[in-house]
């Protein structure tokens, strides 16, 4: 099984459920009311995860203390009453807002690597070490400095990041198959056939809707 792929598989799984379900958003905080809980971390990490663990233990459970960002956004959303942690655990807990129809391509774990590693050694045989030495040269957020190759690729020699790229990706496409799997009634066609079948399967799917 794969999903889109993207930069994260969280922000994708996010969009594709503020599309079909209904998806609660935190109200909005006051950037000063942020400013004094960052400025609360820097003086003192500990005290300050300290704080999210008395007001919100469960937040505290599954933020890790050095994790600078989620320690102030669960501070954040507790003193407006609200909790990192949702009500319930599960990915998807309400229905689709209208009757939807999900398909995901079931891929067998060999095609998915020889897809990965053929995809790596494509994109550096066009030059993405080269593209990856650019990016990095000049100033990056934090984010897009974690993209996937990003590192090895201005880091290591071109076979040893070829295979760090490979094995970084396909733990990527296993959390991506993992998040795919919890999908309220997906239906998953053979992705390991010409694209022509595959459409025809997915437009069956359509019109027995």
């Amino acid at each position: 099984m794969t999903a889109v792929h993207s930069r994260r598989a969280a922000s994708a799984g996010l969009y594709l459920r503020a599309a079909v379900a209904d998806l609660a958003i935190p109200g909005a905080v006051e950037p000063d009311a942020r400013a004094t809980l960052e400025h609360l971390y820097d003086l003192d990490p500990s005290a300050a995860y300290d704080r999210l663990a008395e007001v919100d233990p469960d937040a505290a459970r599954v933020v890790h203390p050095n994790d600078r960002r989620r320690v102030v956004r669960a501070l954040e959303l507790a003193q407006s009453g609200e909790s990192l942690v949702p009500e319930t655990a599960a990915l998807w807990s309400t229905s689709m807002r209208h009757p939807t129809l999900v398909v995901g391509l079931d891929v067998t774990a060999d095609e998915l690597e020889r897809r990965i590693r053929a995809r790596a050694e494509a994109m550096i045989a066009r030059g993405a070490a080269a593209e990856a030495r650019a990016a990095m040269a000049v100033p990056i957020s934090k984010t897009a400095a974690k993209a996937l190759g990003l590192a090895e690729l201005t880091t290591l020699p071109l076979g040893e990041a070829t295979d760090r790229l490979v094995e970084r990706t396909r733990r990527y496409a296993a959390y991506q198959r993992k998040w795919m799997r919890r999908i309220p009634e997906i239906e998953l066609v053979d992705g390991n056939r010409p694209p022509e079948e595959v459409v025809d399967d997915v437009l069956d799917l359509a019109r027995a809707r």
